[in-house]
């Protein structure tokens, strides 16, 4: 059988991979970036279905359109408003199954073989996938991980605009993947100036933003737009529900220009036709009863426990063999391995031993578009309570002694 020949730019996910290897009973994986189903509100979303079925059963089981479900558009432009977007409606946004098809879309629109996108390096490991499933060129960019963890290096970042130019720039501003890291309000507004000063498409991916521990983060790009005049028409925001509510439910979201809109809603009409309308449904009936403020403050509390227990734990396990940042939201830890008393430096090498010791994690190298960094690993706590974590990482350094 002969397959398409785009396949040939895409290999099978490192994760997915290591994820086999997690059959072994009694296994501590902090390996996943998953939310934790244990604090899911089953009775909010129970309720919220409940309404959807008796409120509107016929649009909630129906087909419907492609744009998404307008009930839902509107609590969702609702809720961006609320985090200090200005002028958006329901027709401003699609829903999306998910943000990664959101992902997939902006590829289909924009992208074509021997173009090039600009990354975080490094990024979500199934932007990279999506993306070079269309044949551009994939390139990293650098970002700062440590000290205050700024995120993308603005100067380099225009240095490769100038050197590339590329058709878009895919960032994750906010408590990165995997990296933790947080773009400076500082850099935020330079990189929407960039935008409009090179007229680049830049997609800022914010599944993460809503989960922070202390104080909240800067505004999203898409917030701060209005800050300088004509950044708007080139920017792309995809949110998901899946991290604060619940993936199962597959609802994601993409705002762009409406030209943009347009046409990455004929091509999920050409995909999937809609997402989920009964999901959508479910959704809009959960916001629209309000309980996500409670249940984000919920989870922010579980995770920010849960943050410090790993961080204690390395520090106290690994010692100087580690170096890390302290994350202020999301759901990594982004490390590197020092070398330290001789210690191993190669983080798929660690992965693998600590398999065998009952532990597992994602080494960095494939989150990397190019120039990967071998010494980098990436921990998720969220699913994993505050005994499993010390146990864990006991475990871990055990498998690096």
């Amino acid at each position: 059988m002969q397959f398409a020949d785009r396949l040939n730019n895409v290999e099978t996910s490192a994760i997915r991979e290591l994820f086999k290897l997690l059959g072994k009973p009694g296994i501590i994986s902090f390996a996943g970036g998953f939310p934790d189903s244990a604090m899911f509100d089953v009775e909010g979303i129970r309720e919220a279905s409940n309404a959807a079925l008796t409120e509107e059963p016929g649009a909630a089981l129906q087909y419907g359109a492609t744009e998404g479900y307008n009930p839902l558009r509107e609590q969702l432009a609702a809720f961006m408003a609320s985090k200090g977007v200005k002028g958006l409606d329901a027709n401003g946004l699609i829903v999306t199954t998910g943000s990664q098809q959101a992902l997939d879309l902006i590829a289909k629109t924009l992208l074509n073989p021997n173009d090039v996108a600009l990354v975080e390096g490094p990024t979500f490991l199934a932007t990279i996938q999506c993306f070079r499933l269309y044949g551009p060129h994939v390139v990293g960019v650098p970002i700062d991980t440590k000290g205050d963890a700024h995120g993308v290096q603005v100067d380099k970042l225009e240095d490769m605009l100038v050197q590339h130019k590329p058709k878009l720039v895919y960032l994750i501003p906010t408590f990165g993947n995997p990296s933790g890291a947080t773009l400076s309000l500082e850099r935020r507004l330079r990189v929407l100036e960039l935008a409009v000063k090179y007229k680049t498409v830049v997609v800022e991916d914010d599944p993460y933003g809503d989960l922070y521990f202390g104080d909240a983060p800067p505004p999203s790009l898409l917030a701060l737009s209005d800050q300088v005049p004509g950044s708007r028409e080139w920017l792309i925001y995809c949110g998901s529900l899946s991290k604060v509510l619940s993936p199962g439910l597959r609802v994601g979201w993409m705002i762009a220009p409406p030209a943009l809109l347009a046409r990455a809603t004929m091509c999920k009409q050409f995909s999937d036709a809609h997402t989920s309308t009964f999901a959508q449904a479910v959704a809009a009936q959960y916001l629209k009863a309000g309980r996500m403020p409670a249940t984000l403050a919920h989870v922010r509390s579980v995770y920010a426990e849960r943050a410090q227990a790993m961080s204690d734990a390395l520090k106290r396990e690994l010692g100087d063999a580690l170096t890390f940042t302290q994350p202020q939201g999301g759901l990594f830890f982004w490390a590197k391995l020092t070398g330290a008393g001789g210690k191993l430096k190669d983080g798929s090498e660690l992965a693998k031993r600590a398999i065998e010791k009952g532990v597992a994690f994602v080494p960095g190298t494939p989150f990397f578009a190019s120039n990967p960094d071998t010494t980098a690993i990436r921990l998720s706590f969220a699913t994993a309570d505050v005994a499993k974590i010390n146990e864990g990482i006991a475990r871990l350094g055990q498998a690096l002694s």
